[in-house]
């Protein structure tokens, strides 16, 4: 009997998600006894991917390295998710205006508007980013996308906030992956201007990660984790190797964003350079990179309990927030 395996996607399947659907469409996931369901971010009712997992709704999540942070410093009563592996090596997002806007530095963001996810630390960290550039951080008007975007069939449709809102005139700005929404932008003839977070002096984490609830890293859980996260890794190698067959595993899901397989495929060798480490590891995290995002966040001020107090630099842990021992 295969175990079954729930992974909480953090937006429409896409190509930072090669990986997960090499593996399936290879059988890498059945030959480990394992049956694994990839949920679309829209498939649910507006519940993030961490909160599924926290929730137990889910047995892994695709977020980013904020979401262990935020996990870490939220009510002692919530479980204090871990991130076991890291689907993308380098820096892999960031934020983008259409060229035709004139917005071609981050300064040039202040009273303009950004369109949100509503991540607890995103537009504090936008802000830092105007202002770093020197722009007034303060005068961004944030506005949030409904339920993180998952809730809106233009959004969800498309697979990209682009499509839906600057190329529609909703906003001026927002937070992507350049190698899924850029490529879609640049073929749908709206080009854009990417801004790099550490071109910015911010040492941005790792995006995305898989998160697990701390209860299945230990015991025989781990071992179905371990199990998972070896198949897994398989399958990014094999993305990596294989954009083409990537991307087609991928269109073979169905979901409606993936109806242009050209678009995909373009995606796909875009992406495919990033999946593993410079020695071929998939999943692979370094403690100075956590270590130096958490400084950023604290010594910016922007780590916060709910009632709007600072949280100290030392009431963090980097070494709780991540771990590579359950990877192959």
């Amino acid at each position: 009997m295969e175990d079954e395996i729930i992974v909480a996607l953090d937006w429409t399947p896409n190509t930072n998600h090669n990986g997960f659907y090499m593996a399936q469409m290879a059988g890498l996931y059945s030959s480990a006894g394992l049956k694994v369901t990839l949920r679309s971010a829209d498939a649910g009712d507006g519940t993030t991917p961490a909160r599924q997992v926290a929730q137990k709704m889910a047995h892994f999540a695709v977020a980013p390295s904020e979401s262990a942070i935020s996990f870490a410093t939220t009510e002692s009563d919530k479980p204090r998710l871990v991130a076991v592996a890291a689907l993308l090596q380098g820096s892999a997002s960031a934020i983008c205006t259409l060229k035709s806007s004139g917005i071609d530095r981050p300064a040039k963001l202040a009273g303009k508007r950004y369109a949100s996810y509503n991540g607890r630390f995103e537009d504090p960290i936008v802000s830092r980013m105007v202002s770093n550039d020197g722009g007034d951080g303060a005068a961004v008007q944030f506005h949030g996308l409904t339920a993180h975007g998952y809730q809106e069939g233009d959004t969800m449709g498309a697979g990209s906030v682009v499509a839906s809102y600057l190329e529609k005139g909703r906003s001026d700005s927002t937070w992507i992956f350049p190698a899924w929404e850029g490529v879609l932008a640049e073929r749908a003839g709206q080009h854009l201007h990417c801004f790099a977070l550490e071109d910015y002096n911010i040492p941005y984490g790792y995006s995305p990660v898989l998160l697990a609830h701390p209860e299945d890293l230990a015991g025989p859980r781990a071992e179905k984790v371990k199990a998972f996260l070896a198949a897994t890794a398989e399958g990014y190698k094999l993305a990596a190797a294989r954009p083409s067959d990537a991307a087609k595993a991928l269109v073979d899901c169905g979901h409606p964003s993936l109806q242009d397989a050209e678009f995909v495929e373009a995606s796909s060798a875009c992406i495919a350079q990033q999946f593993l480490t410079p020695d071929g590891q998939w999943g692979l995290m370094e403690p100075k990179r956590w270590g130096d995002f958490v400084d950023f966040l604290c010594t910016s001020g922007i780590v916060r309990g709910r009632a709007g107090e600072a949280i100290p630099r030392e009431a963090i842990e980097v070494e709780s927030l991540f771990t590579n021992r359950l990877l192959p």
